[in-house]
């Protein structure tokens, strides 16, 4: 089943696609929540392939576009890491008060996988002490944007970082102040440090967004983690997609059985 939604978000009305395997009545299955990264949408790769790959499966996902972002409400040059912070945990409650989930995993791509990160451990454990985000698969998951931030020079796009002007021009988008403010002050590794549910990272060496050393420290912040080295391969991991398809999907299964 594949299923169009909104989803109230932190700042408005969140563009959203439930995909659910088949199920018997009353039954329940694991849910991934899928965050896509800076100016893409859920309807991109690695994401979109990914829920498709889960559904068969047996393993339900719900892939939503930020703020700011596809289809959802907001305007991009008013979007940051926090209001994505905000969205994400609403998708989290929402999911959560859904009867057919019985776990909830979190996949995050690049800024997703930072947000992904930082909500898990946000999220903190339950009464029993297990972490209520099962596990999670981050995808050159973008820490860099706090050093971006600090070095004025974000994607090629350069300001003076103790000034940020109102708004820097990103292709086709305007990247407001706020952003860049907000990027200076988040403490990524800090916050994500404290999850301690299982982690799988996958990273590209060739990758020039977000260089390969960003997934490694993660891997050195987490108590229970896997990095997965994707030799030659970029920011989108294009080069080996089967092979970051099968990575991801089988560390789900294994960790939502």
């Amino acid at each position: 089943m594949k299923e169009k939604l909104k989803i109230q978000g932190g700042r408005g009305m969140l563009n959203a696609v439930l995909r659910v395997p088949q199920l018997e009545e009353g039954q329940k299955c694991p849910l991934v929540v899928l965050m896509h990264g800076f100016m893409a949408n859920l309807k991109l790769d690695p994401l979109k392939t990914v829920g498709a790959l889960l559904e068969e499966a047996g393993i339900a996902s719900l892939a939503f576009d930020f703020n700011g972002h596809g289809k959802s409400d907001g305007k991009f040059c008013d979007m940051n890491v926090f209001s994505e912070l905000d969205d994400a945990m609403m998708v989290y409650d929402f999911v959560r008060q859904q009867d057919f989930v019985s776990k909830i995993a979190f996949c995050g791509h690049s800024q997703g996988g930072v947000v992904a990160g930082m909500v898990a451990a946000m999220l903190g454990n339950d009464e029993a002490g297990k972490p209520k985000v099962e596990c999670i698969v981050q995808l050159a998951p973008a820490a860099v944007l706090h050093d971006d931030a600090m070095n004025g020079c974000i994607m090629g796009k350069k300001f003076d970082p103790k000034n940020p002007p109102e708004h820097v021009w990103m292709f086709f988008h305007k990247l407001g102040r706020t952003y860049i403010e907000c990027a200076q002050k988040i403490d990524i590794y800090g916050v994500s440090k404290d999850y301690e549910g299982q982690v799988c990272l996958i990273h590209g060496t060739d990758d020039t967004i977000v260089p390969y050393e960003y997934g490694v420290r993660y891997n050195e912040a987490y108590a229970h983690s896997e990095l997965h080295t994707m030799e030659g391969d970029n920011h989108f991991l294009s080069k080996h997609k089967k092979e970051v398809f099968s990575i991801a999907v089988n560390f789900l299964r294994e960790y939502l059985a």
